[in-house]
């Protein structure tokens, strides 16, 4: 059993899978650490009249995110959310670090090609790569 899990999510149908992963490797004093990053590369890339439209809508994006995390962890362990901007695997391995995560758990949809180069990269890629912790990977089906 785990004591510290992060479970980095955006809201997707698929953070669902990772939560599902993340509660088989905690015991009931152990906690789900429900992480939102709000990218900051999305609002400084809209116009300038349209970036407080657009980060609000991230902000609230993210609070409904974790939410949902919390929600799904509810009667297994003990919960805690954190709402962060910034590049999202800088942000993760960030908050890993500073709260002494034993894992992250986080999912990927297994994109290559040009899938792969359209998003920018893969965020749970940048995590595996530069974490210092183990990192549990979960597909994610669609």
């Amino acid at each position: 059993m785990y004591e510290h899990v992060l479970v980095p999510t955006d809201g997707s149908p698929g953070t669902t899978q990772a939560v599902e992963h993340a509660l088989e490797l905690v015991g009931p004093n152990s906690t789900v650490h429900a992480l939102s990053v709000v990218d900051q590369r999305i609002y400084l890339a809209a116009g300038g009249d349209q970036q407080d439209a657009v980060i609000q809508s991230l902000r609230d994006d993210a609070v409904g995110a974790v939410e949902k995390c919390t929600d799904e962890c509810e009667g297994s362990c003990e919960t805690t959310t954190a709402i962060r901007e910034g590049v999202p695997h800088r942000v993760i391995l960030e908050y890993a670090d500073e709260h002494d995560i034993d894992v992250i758990v986080m999912g990927t949809h297994g994109r290559t090609g040009r899938d792969k180069l359209a998003s920018l990269g893969s965020v749970t890629e940048r995590v595996v790569e530069n974490a210092r912790r183990p990192v549990l990977v979960v597909h994610i089906d669609e």
